[in-house]
């Protein structure tokens, strides 16, 4: 029998997915959890086989409860569950070390797919999210060629003041067209280069500097004297 716990901070979602589970014999529903917090020490507590996590959550997301779990070296799978199929959400959702990522409109026939998927050893993402992981990757490659050819005739100054995160130039430039509020088509146009190159660098961006949103992206940026 797989084990699973549930982290939400929705009581309506954590029901549902209990009672779609009860007619499954193979899974069991083993605890639950309201916020990333809570659901650390329960998932060490109780080691389940597989951890279903919202990504938006009081106190903690669900991003950050994954990325903790996996600093801790917890043996749980993790499934981010979400209603968001952003290029950003879903790479952090990776990059953090979850196992599957499954949109909150996905039906019963997908869920159970993902799960057995998941408890197999093997990883999961639905429909969506595979074409913008795939469409991340191809464009990852054009993003790096396009770096090393700036490279060759720019310096990343990685002792500058202004550049405490070592950023690559793109990586600057688009801090600053994203803090003055540009949309990443905008800041695309902006630079004559794809959307998804520019989706590429800010994610990296926004890696590299430790926030999630434009907002936290600006606080820092204006914290370390990057931007006037």
């Amino acid at each position: 029998m797989v084990s699973i716990v549930l982290v939400d901070d929705h009581f309506l979602v954590r029901d549902g997915i209990r009672s779609l589970l009860e007619d499954e014999q193979q899974y069991k529903v083993i605890g639950e959890a309201s916020n990333g917090k809570d659901a650390i020490d329960l998932v060490q507590s109780l080691n389940p086989d597989i951890v279903i996590c919202d990504i938006r959550m009081p106190e903690m997301s669900g991003i950050e409860t994954v990325e903790k779990l996996t600093e801790l070296s917890v043996a749980s799978k993790s499934i981010m569950l979400s209603m968001h199929d952003s290029d950003e959400y879903i790479l952090q959702s990776i990059n953090a070390g979850a196992d599957g990522y499954l949109l909150k409109d996905a039906g019963k026939e997908e869920f159970l797919k993902a799960l057995s998927t998941v408890s197999k050893g093997n990883k999961y993402f639905s429909g969506d999210v595979s074409s913008i992981l795939v469409k991340n990757l191809l464009n990852k490659g054009s993003a790096k060629k396009e770096d090393q050819i700036e490279e060759e005739s720019d310096v990343k100054v990685k002792q500058a003041k202004n550049n405490p995160f070592d950023l690559t130039k793109r990586e600057n430039q688009i801090l600053k067209l994203a803090v003055s509020g540009m949309t990443n088509k905008d800041i695309a146009s902006e630079l004559e280069i794809s959307k998804r190159t520019t989706e590429v660098h800010r994610f990296n961006l926004m890696k590299k500097m430790g926030v999630k949103n434009v907002l936290e992206l600006s606080k820092k940026a204006r914290e370390f004297d990057m931007i006037p």
